[in-house]
């Protein structure tokens, strides 16, 4: 299949050059050309099938004419080695659980996907070692650097903002070594994402060494992310609660719901998406105005949603060709500051049991404030609430318990190297790479 940028800048090509690039040469971001509709018998059994079995029918339509079918179902199978249950938490509210993964969070899904892929292509080619540039706002830098740790052929530089994640998730990729570096930068998400944006576009530094990025900006990442919006919807059907079904997801950077609105143009039976902001509510704002206006990202304690100018926005509007009626049709959106935060995290906990994560406490309060009479919501439940514990203890009163993989991590010593977020310092570093 050809992938065209969503600048349309530059001639399209193909699923190697789109994954091993990451960005399009004209600064867009990489689109498959056709959004394949899955046969209407999928999803009339697709409650009788595994996760994996549905997540290769998914993974097939995406890049079954590049890869092997053997290949593919291996790399699909390999990357879904966890569940991803839905939970009841309350009425008409069901919680999809994205932390049973390695690093506990959803984005093990897309990380583990791409590094296979990568890996795949590298012993195709025998190409040179591949450099993977990361920008992460939490949970990305932990899942792309326990996705791709010891996969030969691979280097990976994770850019995080320095004092703006949890102790948990920072330990989670600076304690790895081996063919993972972490970068503290002395600034906040965009500007990691902009020297990583920055790297892409510098002639030089691309002669000198071979790029690619793992954030959601890499089809390879995002597209993976699709597979859980058909199980949530298969668990949900299996519930005899499918019918007008709402999924809510917490959103930073937009790669998870981009996912998800490409499930339902393959034909996934979701009714309409909620998009649920933090205080960096760019998006909601754009619903309610029609006009994108990107901003400085402001620390919250959803700190993964903190993100000023979501690169997954060209996506959605180019898959809605620009209409933002179109987009209002199929997402409605919502914004919470710390306070109603931390009140949705000790409310839900007190009167279910159930813990929310403070990504999580977004989505079920977009909604529990804005399911319609008959609809049933699900919302991604994004990370476990022990990588948040601090922000977390302090609202429900007692300790949490940490989950035994991450207590792993913080038994490592942290490495990590300072770096300014000037991108001529970052180049500097990696021109002596």
């Amino acid at each position: 299949m050809n992938y065209y940028s969503t600048n349309k800048q530059t001639p399209v090509t193909g699923l190697h050059e789109a994954v091993v690039r990451g960005l399009a040469p004209d600064k867009g971001l990489y689109m498959p050309e056709v959004i394949k509709r899955l046969p209407e018998e999928f999803f009339g059994c697709i409650e009788k099938l595994s996760f994996q079995e549905m997540a290769y029918r998914v993974a097939d339509a995406f890049f079954g004419e590049d890869i092997p079918e053997e290949t593919l179902k291996q790399i699909v199978y390999d990357t879904l080695s966890f569940d991803v249950p839905v939970v009841r938490v309350k009425d008409s509210i069901y919680a999809l659980e994205l932390f049973h993964g390695p690093t506990l969070a959803f984005k093990d899904v897309g990380a583990r996907f791409m590094a296979r892929l990568l890996g795949y292509f590298i012993r195709q080619e025998g190409q040179r070692q591949v450099n993977v540039l990361v920008a992460t706002s939490g949970d990305t830098g932990s899942a792309v650097a326990n996705g791709f740790l010891g996969v030969e052929g691979i280097h990976v530089y994770v850019l995080y903002p320095k004092g703006k994640v949890s102790e948990i998730q920072e330990k989670q990729f600076t304690t790895l070594g081996r063919n993972i570096t972490a970068l503290e930068v002395d600034g906040v998400f965009d500007d990691c994402q902009a020297l990583v944006k920055n790297a892409f576009m510098d002639e030089e530094l691309n002669a000198h060494m071979k790029l690619t990025s793992a954030n959601s900006i890499n089809v390879a990442r995002f597209l993976p992310q699709a597979f859980y919006y058909f199980y949530a919807y298969a668990q949900m059907k299996k519930l005899g609660k499918a019918d007008d079904l709402v999924i809510c997801v917490p959103s930073g950077n937009f790669g998870n719901i981009t996912a998800g609105l490409f499930g339902k143009r393959m034909g996934l039976p979701v009714k309409r998406f909620m998009a649920a902001n933090n205080r960096n509510d760019i998006f909601y704002q754009y619903l309610q105005t029609g006009i994108y206006v990107p901003r400085a990202s402001v620390a919250t304690i959803a700190n993964a949603m903190d993100v000023g100018d979501p690169s997954n926005f060209a996506r959605i509007f180019d898959l809605y060709k620009g209409s933002h009626a179109d987009i209002r049709n199929e997402i409605s959106g919502a914004a919470y500051n710390d306070e109603q935060i931390r009140e949705t995290v000790r409310g839900v906990y007190q009167e279910t049991g159930y813990l929310l994560d403070p990504h999580g406490a977004c989505g079920y309060r977009a909604l529990e404030e804005g399911l319609r009479p008959g609809e049933c919501g699900v919302f991604l439940e994004t990370a476990h609430p022990a990588k948040f514990r601090d922000t977390v203890e302090a609202v429900i009163g007692h300790p949490v318990e940490v989950p035994a993989k991450l207590q792993a991590f913080m038994n490592g010593a942290k490495q990590s190297v300072p770096m300014s977020k000037d991108f001529g310092s970052f180049k500097a570093y990696l021109m002596n790479k």
